[in-house]
């Protein structure tokens, strides 16, 4: 960028303080924000796909599912 500043115009924007974050699961942590406390209910401590607890779904039932109805596929010239 060449050498412009940009200013943001006074008294529009709100302004940001400390905030106290509070999971459900008990985590806490700082952030910024227009409020105090902000509670949740899931965090990077509890989520499934941070903590390696997470659910795959059962795609092969799926397919064998849809094999009963429509009938299983050969690949053309494998018949």
């Amino acid at each position: 960028m060449s050498g412009r500043r940009t200013t943001v115009k006074d008294k529009i924007h709100p302004e940001l303080k400390k905030a106290q974050v509070r999971c459900a699961c008990g985590n806490t942590f700082e952030t910024l924000s227009t409020k105090e406390r902000i509670t949740v209910e899931i965090c990077a401590k509890c989520h499934p796909i941070f903590t390696g607890r997470e659910k795959l779904r059962d795609s092969a039932g799926r397919v064998e599912k849809f094999e009963r109805k429509y009938g299983k596929r050969t690949p053309k010239g494998k018949e």
